[in-house]
């Protein structure tokens, strides 16, 4: 997600009356550095938003819930919702790696106060540049994200605290053109994790997975193991781009929690898991058969030699 965008939501939330002020978070560094260094802000980690620890996690002072579609995959939203309605917390969903993903009956945006997007070029729908955007059906947040976005103005020559964080005219052209494609995009995605998964089916590595009724986006196809450090050599001694997303857990960061008030030594296993595991094969819509083939090849080989 845009670190401004994060930022202005998070804004945008904070200055809506008579709530308290925490934050409950998850694995997404852009969020939780930009809500953490917020006044009254507390982050809480984990990977993929596990909706059955959400309430013990919950206090007096818990205003929103931030879930983050890591990797594409949709975080369980109606759950999240049916929390977050009860406990009366508003919710923020960060989907900058999930766009055109949904989950069994809802889509991204029908079950929270708001959406950040991200369109920074390497994401599934980017531009070339920076950007990124937050969506909406509340009059309030929308108001007070356009006035955060544009110096904190809505009337020439009257401003208020706010930003430089417009989309420039360039950008949204192109996105414009590029949003068209974004479903087809998604489909071949999906048709390329799909071929991971099947040529991947019996090796030592985890594999990625997707709940009935999902459309998972897969902005990234990651595989975890503990062996990370000799599949990834391996990986790219053969010509394979393997990435690493994200070695290091966000609370293990040089000087986290940076000054603010956060529980410098969490509880999160899944996360530091993860983190220690993760292995990120090539994943972009114009990957050929033959190339997603050679990446099935080169991993294969090597789980039968570090056997």
């Amino acid at each position: 997600m845009s670190r401004k965008l994060a930022h202005g939501a998070g804004q945008a939330i904070r200055q809506l009356p008579g709530l308290p002020q925490e934050v409950l978070e998850l694995r997404e560094l852009a969020v939780v550095r930009q809500l953490a260094t917020r006044k009254g802000f507390t982050v809480v980690g984990g990977i993929d938003i596990d909706p059955a620890k959400i309430e013990a996690a919950i206090t007096p002072k818990t205003k929103a819930i931030v879930p983050v579609h890591l990797y594409g995959l949709s975080a369980d939203m109606k759950a999240i919702s049916e929390i977050a309605r009860k406990r009366k917390l508003f919710v923020v969903e960060d989907n900058a790696q999930g766009i055109d993903g949904h989950g069994p009956g809802w889509k991204q945006g029908e079950l929270s106060d708001a959406v950040c997007t991200s369109f920074i070029i390497q994401k599934n729908l980017g531009t070339f540049g920076d950007g990124g955007a937050v969506v909406t059906n509340r009059d309030d947040v929308d108001a007070t994200v356009r006035r955060l976005r544009n110096h904190g103005s809505t009337v020439r020559s009257v401003h208020s605290m706010g930003y430089n964080s417009r989309l420039d005219d360039l950008h949204a052209g192109i996105l414009c053109v590029k949003l068209k494609h974004i479903a087809q995009w998604t489909d071949r995605r999906r048709q390329i994790a799909a071929r991971y998964t099947k040529g991947l089916q019996g090796t030592s590595l985890k594999l990625p997975y997707e709940p009935a009724g999902y459309r998972h986006a897969y902005h990234l196809y990651v595989v975890e193991t503990p062996r990370r450090a000799s599949l990834e050599r391996h990986l790219l001694e053969k010509g394979v781009d393997a990435k690493l997303h994200y070695p290091i857990a966000i609370h293990q960061q040089e000087g986290y929690p940076w000054g603010q008030l956060a529980d410098a030594r969490p509880a999160v296993p899944n996360c530091e898991k993860n983190a220690a595991e993760c292995v990120s094969l090539p994943m972009f819509p114009e990957l050929t058969d033959a190339e997603v083939d050679y990446t099935i090849e080169t991993c294969v080989a090597w789980d039968k030699k570090a056997s």
